[in-house]
């Protein structure tokens, strides 16, 4: 009896020893409730047998990106973007010396430019964006993305202030048979520009704002040109209208970290089964930025006192995240 005994332990300690050690999917998250109701959620979506299993061509995951991917304090990124080229074309433009609000741009009044309201912003957008091809808006806001430093963090490039705890839950989704889809108030071709590079989602799988495109021939080529107009605005309720526009299917996820996200989070999470929203939290001061209801940027109120009747997971930066920004 004894040496069947040895026998079968030793058995054991070799199988033990051959069976690797399943590795933390996400090793940058706090253990917590946050991140386990991530874990079983997607254990449970992607196991066959289970109640909530959804089949891999129906798992479709989609996030936000200013302040869910991201960081978009002191202002969102593609404002500082809009800015520093108003400034680069002010000598090619005098007369914006002195109108408004090309002249708050370029003196950096941001309580002048505030004044102008969604109007100003949007000439100062039209200004700097239209008139070209998308590949030569691609390559200036490619070169931007090179010499651009963040005004707080001064030492590092605006896509460098990337979360790294959302990398790897976008790792984790794309593992597990998702697919990624980045949802977005911000501009469609800025963020296209990085989005592939930086959080691996292709540019087929970005859906944002956007100005209006024309074709025309130049020299006999076929062109598309950026056009001073305003095409479509992904935000709020738009955002739902987006993806049922470009992906046609209701996401299995959806992640946000404010108001603009909520209409996104809601058609999401109140489709027939299993259905997940997450909201990102900006409550570490010191690592990053604490803000969420009086913040006229990424405003966080609505989402947050309905986020436990609705079941969504409020992830806290301070508490849930182990670190906040990939390393360089």
């Amino acid at each position: 009896m004894l040496r069947l005994w040895s026998i079968a332990l030793a058995a054991f300690a070799a199988i033990v020893a051959i069976t690797p050690v399943m590795a933390d999917p996400l090793p940058s998250w706090r253990e917590g409730a946050s991140k386990q109701s991530i874990l079983d959620f997607v254990t449970d979506v992607t196991t066959e047998g289970r109640p909530g299993f959804v089949p891999p061509a129906e798992r479709i995951a989609v996030f936000d990106n200013d302040g869910t991917l991201w960081s978009e304090q002191p202002g969102y990124f593609q404002l500082f973007f809009v800015l520093d080229r108003v400034r680069a074309l002010a000598p090619q433009n005098p007369d914006w010396a002195t109108r408004q609000p090309f002249k708050a741009a370029i003196e950096g009044d941001m309580k002048a430019l505030a004044e102008t309201g969604e109007h100003g912003l949007m000439e100062l957008v039209m200004a700097t964006h239209a008139a070209m091809t998308p590949e030569a808006f691609q390559a200036i806001v490619a070169g931007w993305l090179e010499t651009a430093r963040h005004p707080r963090f001064k030492d590092r490039r605006f896509d460098s202030l990337v979360f790294q705890p959302m990398l790897e839950l976008l790792g984790h989704l794309r593992a597990s048979g998702f697919k990624t889809f980045i949802v977005s108030g911000g501009g469609v071709e800025f963020m296209r520009v990085f989005a592939e590079r930086t959080y691996g989602v292709p540019p087929e799988q970005v859906i944002g704002s956007s100005i209006k495109t024309g074709f025309e021939l130049r020299d006999g080529k076929a062109t598309l040109v950026r056009k001073p107009e305003l095409n479509f605005f992904d935000d709020k309720a738009g955002k739902p209208i987006a993806i049922n526009q470009h992906i046609g299917r209701r996401p299995t996820i959806a992640v946000g970290n404010s108001d603009g996200d909520f209409e996104m989070l809601q058609w999401s999470t109140e489709g027939p089964g299993r259905r997940l929203g997450i909201i990102v939290r900006h409550d570490d001061a010191t690592r990053e930025y604490a803000y969420d209801r009086d913040s006229s940027i990424g405003r966080l109120a609505r989402a947050l006192d309905e986020a436990p009747s609705r079941g969504w997971v409020v992830v806290s930066m301070q508490n849930d995240w182990k670190t906040i920004y990939v390393d360089r």
